[in-house]
């Protein structure tokens, strides 16, 4: 029986072993993290480790990183240090910022401009933007606070640094770097006010209360050690060549498709491309069949009917793309699994053609 391709990295990578080895050890810490006696002890010197490394990763200081349970719960710091003023949200960023603020009314004060480092639909890479000369921001706003990044999907496989990004704020998630589910983490600059994440007894700081998650942060921590050390050991060059081999083979024989982002600077691992007249959602149906997952958007959206958005803030017309499938590499990802799923993606394609004819 020939074994499925994952190729959906971006909605979720597997968990490392070296995760998986830390959350074990880390389940037999019996102490409460909160407790001042030596088991207490025991279990917070698990999650001060963790968090070391998780601002090893991150380029941050361990006193700003604050644990939490994903991305999304930590993007909800923008109600909090938007104040009275207002949040600006990209066009292209994840749900988990889009979706709650407006983002038509603009004023000075204390605003805050939220933004994707890097895209999970397409891999395509933003840079944050900087103050002009006159010391005003662009989009039309005196951005005087703050600047929140989603690194989620970016860090680990690009070069990146908290501290010289100029962001105030910076979200991210355990899974996407081979960790658990259910933990990530909120890296706020030194010397930014906010209001508890959630109230409680005042764990992190004050920051976010309720019992940390230790199994899952060692986890973390684990994950983002060992990213670290395959970013620095360019795993993820090699991924890239992966990822070009797929688009090379594709666009051989489909012309008619489209490689989203392919010019401009993107993830080494992802490939968002598209093909008119043929749904995104069906293409991922029959994938699946043949024993490939890859996916036609974000996985926090699935299960569910929706415009694409992203693709068509990028400029695409509707039938490009609600047409649009999503692969995304890993490390473990060979060239036999590339190969094999262009062969199969092609073959479904030249029935799609077959039927249009």
């Amino acid at each position: 029986m020939t074994s499925r391709v994952y190729l959906d990295w971006n909605a979720t990578a597997p968990l490392r072993d070296e995760a998986r080895d830390a959350m074990v050890a880390a389940l037999d810490v019996v102490g409460n993290p909160s407790s001042v006696h030596q088991e207490g002890r025991a279990a917070k010197a698990v999650i001060e480790r963790a968090r070391g490394d998780v601002a090893s990763l991150v380029g941050c200081k361990p006193s700003e990183v604050v644990f939490t349970s994903g991305a999304t719960e930590a993007a909800g710091v923008l109600e909090s240090v938007a104040g009275h003023g207002a949040v600006m949200v990209d066009d292209t960023a994840h749900d988990a910022l889009w979706s709650h603020f407006d983002l038509t009314h603009i004023e000075s004060g204390n605003n805050v401009l939220a933004m994707g480092l890097a895209n999970s639909e397409t891999g395509v890479i933003t840079e944050p933007p900087s103050q002009n000369s006159d010391g005003h921001w662009p989009y039309g706003a005196y951005f005087a606070a703050s600047i929140l990044l989603d690194v989620t999907q970016a860090v680990g496989r690009i070069p990146w640094s908290f501290h010289w990004s100029g962001a105030h704020l910076a979200i991210l998630s355990a899974h996407k770097l081979g960790g658990p589910k259910g933990v990530g983490a909120l890296i706020v600059r030194d010397g930014l006010d906010i209001n508890a994440l959630q109230s409680g007894g005042g764990q992190e700081l004050g920051r976010r209360s309720g019992t940390e998650n230790v199994a899952g942060i060692a986890g973390f921590g684990a994950a983002c050690r060992a990213a670290e050390h395959d970013l620095n050991a360019g795993v993820w060059d090699e991924v890239e060549k992966l990822r070009n081999i797929l688009e090379n083979v594709l666009a051989s024989e489909a012309k008619e498709t489209i490689f989203v982002g392919k010019d401009v600077p993107r993830l080494p691992n992802t490939s968002c491309f598209a093909t008119a007249n043929w749904k995104g959602e069906t293409q991922v149906m029959q994938m699946d069949l043949a024993g490939f997952a890859v996916s036609s958007g974000s996985a926090c959206s699935s299960g569910k009917v929706k415009t694409p958005r992203v693709l068509r803030a990028m400029g695409l017309r509707d039938q490009l793309a609600e047409g649009a499938l999503r692969g995304s590499l890993g490390p473990t990802t060979t060239e036999e699994d590339v190969t094999r799923f262009a062969e199969a993606w092609l073959a479904q394609l030249k029935k799609v053609r077959a039927r249009a004819a």
